[in-house]
């Protein structure tokens, strides 16, 4: 397959983005990205307050992110783009 770019059916020129980073400063764990997802690209995570990926029932968590865990999933649908509120995502072509 190749990296595009591809035609939509009215013949537009289209080339696909794909999920590549989730930025954890601007992330809320709000969870809406995570859950629009239906290819199991992200998931949620605790943080402690040193921005460090913990295990919440081992030790205190701050807050929820959510992470890029399987980028290899991502069919570049954008679903989790226009359920992001803050913008936190970084999406890249092929």
């Amino acid at each position: 397959m190749s990296d595009g770019p591809f035609l939509t059916r009215d013949g537009t020129p289209w080339t696909p983005l794909y999920l590549d980073s989730i930025d954890p400063e601007i992330c809320i764990g709000c969870g809406r990205c995570f859950k629009v997802c239906g290819q199991n690209v992200m998931a949620l995570k605790a943080i402690n307050e040193d921005g460090e990926i913990v295990d919440p029932e081992e030790e205190e968590s701050e807050r929820m992110i959510t992470v890029v865990e399987n980028s290899g999933n991502c069919v570049g649908c954008r679903a989790c783009m226009r359920v992001c509120t803050t913008k936190a995502q970084h999406f890249v072509a092929a």
